[in-house]
């Protein structure tokens, strides 16, 4: 059974991430693409521009030594433009490390991720290793 165009998107993406390939990232993304970031912390809320998120996941890179890696565990296409990934994600801050469950709901267009709204297993404990703005 062939793999649904989407999903496809969405693996090459995550591929890209954990090679660290933004230009890959960026020409999966709309221009005006954007993600939200759950919960209260410095890394929380809408980045709006696919520079803005390509900034945002550099952040994800500069407060963790760029010990933040992401595991792809599944992707599911609904078929209709939308996509949730899940994944396990771990960093290192400091003293502190961290490792959680997540997922990431895509809407996909013409081929483009348009907008990721991202979850994560515990929002407080995630709010507590990013941190407050600095």
């Amino acid at each position: 059974m062939a793999e649904h165009p989407d999903s496809i998107v969405v693996r090459r993406g995550y591929e890209a991430f954990s090679q660290g390939d933004m230009e890959t990232i960026r020409s999966l993304m709309t221009s005006d693409c954007t993600h939200h970031s759950p919960g209260s912390s410095q890394m929380s809320g809408h980045f709006k521009g696919v520079d803005n998120v390509l900034e945002h996941f550099g952040r994800l890179m500069e407060l963790t030594d760029r010990t933040f890696k992401v595991e792809l565990e599944g992707v599911f296409p609904d078929g209709r433009g939308h996509v949730m990934a899940t994944h396990t994600w771990r960093g290192d801050r400091g003293d502190r490390g961290i490792e959680m469950r997540g997922g990431l709901f895509f809407t996909i267009v013409g081929g483009k991720v348009t907008d990721v709204d991202e979850c994560v297993e515990d929002i407080d404990e995630s709010d507590a290793f990013w941190g407050q703005a600095e």
